[in-house]
């Protein structure tokens, strides 16, 4: 177990941590003799999660320690994340549900076109798009939380949520043209070659059934 992996593994441990700061109503943590409110708690710990995301990756690259597990374990951290954020925001009313229903619809969606695709043996990296979405998602999410204390910066995080309603849409669809492009048509073309096979066996067993059977020599 590496660095990278470890840092991984903490994302997905901040998690719950995350949430419980989040729906816990009224609770404040004296910090030097300053309060600190759950919803700026529940940000220390969103953002030290987003942090590990950019280390594990960087030091993963740089150190040659890229993994199996850790390609595995990475991308399902990263939508824990997200997901369980938005949906404890939803829970405690500042974030639409819709929004984070098209947002969690979305990772699933990518999750399995992915999957498929590396069943049939292809890989679909990600895309431009889809990092810049990473990004959109911490931001808004971040400026949802510093809303509540500072109001004014409500208009703000909107505008971010709608930035990541868009880049979830727009991303998605860039992954489903790669999918079908790629795995849609060899999946098609494996598919008639078994349908062709399996219609050549039963032509040969009809031909079989339909040959007379061989008769043995006759009594004197």
């Amino acid at each position: 177990m590496n660095l990278p992996n470890l840092l991984t593994l903490l994302r997905i441990f901040f998690v719950p941590l995350l949430v419980a700061a989040l729906v816990q109503e009224d609770l404040r943590v004296p910090v030097g003799g300053v309060q600190i409110t759950n919803e700026l708690l529940a940000l220390a710990i969103f953002l030290a999660a987003a942090t590990t995301d950019l280390l594990d990756g960087y030091l993963a690259r740089r150190w040659g320690q890229i993994t199996t597990v850790g390609t595995l374990l990475d991308p399902i951290a990263d939508k824990l994340l997200i997901s369980a954020a938005l949906i404890a925001l939803v829970q405690v009313h500042l974030v639409p549900a819709w929004i984070a229903i098209i947002i969690v619809a979305r990772e699933f969606a990518v999750t399995g076109l992915r999957s498929i695709a590396a069943a049939e043996g292809f890989t679909i990296r990600a895309s431009e798009l889809g990092k810049t979405k990473m990004v959109t998602q911490v931001a808004a999410i971040a400026l949802v939380m510093l809303s509540v204390h500072w109001p004014s910066l409500r208009l703000v995080a909107d505008v971010w949520l709608w930035g990541v309603v868009v880049f979830a849409v727009v991303s998605a669809g860039d992954y489903f043209r790669k999918f079908w492009r790629r795995v849609d048509d060899s999946v098609k073309r494996r598919r008639r070659r078994e349908l062709l096979a399996l219609e050549r066996r039963q032509r040969l067993e009809r031909l079989r059934r339909r040959k007379p059977a061989h008769s043995g020599p006759s009594s004197p």
